[in-house]
């Protein structure tokens, strides 16, 4: 099987997402499969920046432990990322700006200098141009043909014209034939593939499928790493439909949406964690009022502003109690692209059947890196039935009526014969407030217990219509993961490593993670079966979530706090560690 890896590091302001996603493109125009991790600090220019653009004929699922080619545009990048080469792997450098000997690799690693800035100074003193070179000797060194190289930069300038595409397509054509008359013969002749795969990270996909979900309002407040929801939607605002208004905050950003879906738009808002930090008062109105709301959550570490820039598992819990006493609310948790493409149709179905706020979990992982998804992963023809279906009969119109599933008929507001009032107080089935001079009643105390009630009846029915647990791998497997969101993807490539070692494991993954059907997952996880619980926070918020729920602790645990992602071979070091204890 081909599993190659480019990375590409330098500082802040060197260009080195745009190295990463034109590899990551060149690969996905051949067909093949591509996971492109974007690292990257809190800064515009200064501190260690790398991207990995790994492709596979098998879909990989998180961005690798090692990679083959490494082109440093600084001596750092070489300390750090050096011992991740595999054998046979190179090191592209430019000899002007700093030295590399052999001798400080690992055994097997070439290093390979390229006068990049040389190629540049042939058309403009703008140093910047020497990454074209750097790309192309990268390019010959993975088995990228220079034409689809040339392909890719020619589209990432977009509009631009004339000299700067002209000086880029010279500069990558001078580093592809010096690395191919002063390198070893390239090992990489990958070739087409297949058909050209889309290429988009989390964001994008959340976004298209908002669209495609029936999404025509956004408000947003810019919070890394949700920001690019409301840059891709702005960007094809006009083309779509949508509405789309940044706010002057958080506060405002969720009551915008709010508003906009009791008028009957969909409507959603999207933020991290301390954003949503804000939004919690607002987001229990809206469970109160049953408004529909989806709110996406792209999880980055803490607590407050923490790393900006780096990922975590760790407002799970902000999640489950967000907003004043309790309402039903379901959290939906994708793991790549094209699950949360998906994910972003089904929420707005879950909030308009059920009224209420579905919260989408992401993360920086999943938000700012790319994966290939296959077309058939992203359908566009998307039936929206509406759910305004109250016509005026004369009677009051009872907005929050009882109901055994505790949905109730909602009505396009405004109507004659069915005004409402929609307060944030609590209140009776026409919607009249029952607190101050009432609350305390006995009558109304019975009907506070009544509408309470009601609102979590949806609960139940939110267990059964959320995408339930999964399985994945044999089924009589020695030990079985337990992992929820991005983290999944390393799951699923260790899961693979472990297999080629003879030692087969399985996966339950949850595509939701509340409410949980805490029958099925007591079944599902029955003793004997051995479980490695794999989350991204400190406390295993989600084993603590199971327990309460099922009463089944997941004593065995891989937890990782330190904002960067877990690798597979973290995983297969711990899943041996309890399957050799489990033997003992």
């Amino acid at each position: 099987m081909t599993d190659l890896a480019v990375r590409a590091g330098g500082q802040a302001g060197d260009g080195i997402a745009s190295i990463g996603e034109t590899i990551s493109r060149c690969f996905s125009r051949l067909g093949w499969h591509v996971f492109g991790l974007n690292a990257y600090q809190s800064v515009i220019r200064g501190g260690h920046v790398w991207f990995q653009a790994r492709t596979s004929d098998a879909r990989p699922y998180s961005q690798g432990d090692q990679a083959d080619v490494l082109y440093a545009l600084d001596k750092q990048t070489v300390s750090v990322h050096g011992h991740s080469l595999r054998r046979g792997g190179t090191v592209i450098y430019d000899p002007e700006k700093f030295a590399v000997a052999e001798s400080e690799l690992p055994a097997g690693v070439r290093a390979l200098g390229v006068p990049t800035l040389e190629f540049a100074r042939k058309y403009t003193s703008q140093s910047i141009l020497q990454n074209a070179g750097g790309m192309g000797a990268a390019a010959y060194l993975a088995g990228i043909p220079l034409d689809i190289l040339n392909e890719a930069l020619r589209d990432s300038f977009g509009k631009k014209a004339g000299d700067v595409v002209e000086w880029n397509l010279g500069a990558a054509g001078a580093g592809f034939e010096f690395a191919r008359a002063h390198a070893s013969e390239s090992d990489h002749a990958i070739g087409r593939r297949g058909p050209a795969k889309l290429l988009m990270n989390g964001n994008a996909a959340i976004a298209l499928g908002a669209v495609a979900g029936g999404c025509k309002f956004l408000a947003q407040y810019p919070m890394t790493p949700a920001s690019s929801i409301m840059h891709w939607m702005a960007a094809h605002s006009h083309s779509l439909g949508v509405v789309v208004k940044q706010a002057e905050d958080e506060l405002a950003a969720i009551n915008m949406a709010i508003g906009a879906s009791f008028g009957g738009v969909r409507s959603m808002t999207a933020t991290s964690g301390g954003g949503f930090s804000l939004m919690t008062e607002a987001l229990g109105m809206a469970g109160m009022t049953e408004t529909p709301l989806v709110v996406v959550e792209s999880q980055r570490a803490g607590p407050s502003t923490g790393l900006p820039t780096k990922t975590e598992q760790g407002d799970l819990n902000l999640m489950l109690g967000a907003g004043q006493s309790e309402f039903p609310r379901a959290i939906l948790a994708p793991s790549n692209p094209a699950e949360a493409y998906r994910t972003m149709i089904r929420a707005f179905q879950l909030a308009e059947d059920w009224q209420t706020p579905i919260l989408v979990a992401s993360d920086l992982h999943l938000s700012e890196n790319f994966m290939t998804v296959d077309r058939e992963e992203v359908p566009l023809d998307i039936p929206l039935p509406s759910l305004f279906t109250v016509e005026p009969n004369g009677h009051e119109y009872q907005r929050y009526q009882y109901t055994a599933s505790g949905v109730s008929p909602r009505a396009f507001p405004g109507q004659p014969g069915l005004q409402f009032v929609a307060g944030s107080d609590e209140h009776d089935e026409r919607g009249h407030l029952i607190s101050d001079v009432k609350s305390g009643i006995p009558v109304w105390v019975t009907e506070r217990q009544r509408m309470m009630d009601k609102r979590m009846r949806k609960l139940q029915g939110l267990v059964g219509a959320i995408e339930p647990p999964t399985w994945e791998g044999p089924s009589d497997a020695a030990l079985t993961f337990v992992a929820w969101g991005s983290t999944v993807g390393a799951v699923r490539d260790a899961m693979a490593a472990l297999a080629a070692q003879g030692r087969p494991t399985n996966l339950l993954r949850f595509p939701a993670v509340y409410p949980i059907d805490a029958d099925r997952v007591r079944a599902a996880l029955a003793p004997p079966r051995r479980t490695l619980l794999v989350e991204a926070n400190y406390s295993g918020q989600f084993g603590r979530l199971l327990r309460a729920e099922t009463g089944v602790h997941l004593s065995e645990r891989l937890l990782k706090y330190d904002g960067e992602p877990f690798y597979p071979h973290e995983i297969v070091v711990r899943a041996l560690e309890v399957m050799a204890d489990g033997g003992k």
